[in-house]
């Protein structure tokens, strides 16, 4: 039988992206150091376990204070009884650094949005010409404009 973690699936199932891991791990290593793939691997199942590791003392810190919905400040309490006491201070500001972008985008109308707010027209005619672009690289680089339906049929041969 395999472990099983609190939400019912494996261990294995649970992963962290190896891509982004790897590009984390070697931001943190200067740059003539190199990392075996044997050694990305395992550090990459270390973050894993840790995080599952917080998580799980996270939901004990929450389920002590009878609520329903991790906090913020469980994952700090379960940081500080877990013995990573010294990090507390660095992580929270990290989580202030994340709620102040995260509040930026929002005012700013989202990741997708630029600041600026379109009429209805010109969101029409900016869609317009991404459709003739994108027709246009279909076509090979051609510029033709698009097939109007044929509006008399009676002419048709």
């Amino acid at each position: 039988m395999e472990p099983m973690d609190i939400v019912g699936k494996s261990k294995e199932d649970a992963s962290l992206p190896k891509a982004t891991m790897t590009k984390i791990i070697k931001e943190m290593l200067p740059p003539d150091v190199r990392v075996a793939r044997d050694a990305q691997d395992l550090l990459i199942e270390c973050c894993v376990e840790f995080i599952n590791l917080v998580s799980s003392e996270s939901n004990e810190v929450c389920s002590r204070e009878e609520k329903r919905t991790i906090a913020p400040e469980h994952v700090l309490k379960a940081l500080e009884v877990l013995g990573f006491g010294e990090y507390i201070e660095e992580v929270y500001a990290a989580y202030e650094q994340h709620k102040l972008e995260t509040m930026q985008d929002s005012l700013k109308g989202g990741k997708w949005s630029n600041g600026a707010e379109m009429t209805e027209e010109e969101a029409a005619a900016e869609q317009q010409r991404m459709f003739a672009e994108a027709r246009a690289r279909m076509n090979g680089g051609a510029t033709a404009p698009p097939k109007q339906p044929d509006l008399n049929p009676s002419l048709e041969s």
